[in-house]
């Protein structure tokens, strides 16, 4: 199995693993408030990875930290949103559509950052996410509901985040840069809880075990694994595998919590996908035209 394979394969456990940990999150706010919720969760996955990468984190150098931290600030802004909206939505399902549009966004924001001009394709596909965001805001006319506002602006956040996450990690070991994001994501999260939250007096077993399971399965295993396979792929490609996410999202919301979609739902989902694999099959496609020109000159 090639480098590219291999990261392709973590990607996708990458986006099963962010799925579950929606499930997750919801369980765990329906006691916990919710940014002390992520504040928790980030800094205890980040002091689980912090005994495999503490040399590394010593010998980096002021800049790196910085860069890091960036990154790091944008992920906690757009994750403490995110958890918002869960909190304020009705379907993970649609909300998981709309956090998709981040990796739609990538493009764009590679573009104004890093002067990386997106293809002709991408302008092709973009029409389509946005049909599919209309539809999913009930078809009739431009008026998002409170969460769906709240899902965008965290995509959009969500995008640089990957973008610099992608830049970075060429030149800041995986583990360090995953422990730096994610500490400064949770210190965040605790800031605003303490400013704007009153915690529970009694937190029972259960909810701790959401917590547990956030931390270890969607928090630290997960962003290890979406780093380490951002490092050896690109930012395309791995924007688009993301794009799973979404599916197996409403999958298991549909299973757990018996969601449905209403019909402008579905088609806005479906609006939203078909933006998404058509910017992805193009670039398979101008893939293996190249090889094939490449092969054809030997």
């Amino acid at each position: 199995m090639t480098n590219n394979h291999r990261a392709n394969f973590i990607l996708v456990i990458t986006t099963l693993l962010a799925s579950a940990g929606w499930i997750f999150s919801r369980e765990a706010i329906q006691v916990l408030p919710s940014s002390g919720f992520i504040g928790l969760r980030f800094i205890l996955a980040s002091l689980l990875l912090l005994p495999f990468c503490y040399r590394g984190l010593l010998s980096i150098d002021r800049k790196m930290l910085l860069q890091a931290s960036t990154v790091g600030c944008f992920l906690g802004s757009a994750i403490l949103l995110w958890i918002y909206a869960i909190s304020q939505s009705d379907s993970l399902g649609e909300g998981a559509f709309i956090m998709s549009l981040s990796m739609l966004f990538v493009p764009i924001i590679a573009w104004l950052f890093f002067k990386n001009r997106p293809p002709r394709i991408f302008w092709f596909s973009l029409p389509f996410a946005i049909i599919g965001l209309m539809f999913l805001s009930q078809g009739s006319s431009w008026s998002l509901s409170g969460s769906q506002i709240w899902f965008v602006i965290s995509a959009l956040l969500l995008a640089i985040q990957f973008n610099l996450n992608s830049h970075f990690s060429q030149k800041i070991p995986t583990l360090v840069l995953t422990c730096i994001q994610l500490f400064v994501t949770g210190i965040l999260g605790v800031i605003v809880s303490l400013l704007t939250e009153t915690w529970p007096e009694v937190i029972g077993m259960e909810t701790w075990g959401w917590l547990a399971m956030s931390i270890l399965i969607a928090t630290s295993l997960r962003y290890v694994l979406q780093t380490t396979g951002q490092k050896n792929t690109t930012t395309a490609n791995a924007a688009i595998i993301m794009i799973l996410e979404p599916v197996w999202t409403v999958i298991l919301s549909m299973v757990w919590y018996d969601e449905i979609l209403g019909l402008t739902q579905v088609i806005g989902c479906g609006f939203i996908l078909f933006s998404l694999l058509v910017y992805r099959g193009s670039e398979k496609i101008r893939s293996l035209i190249k090889a094939f020109k490449s092969s054809s000159h030997l």
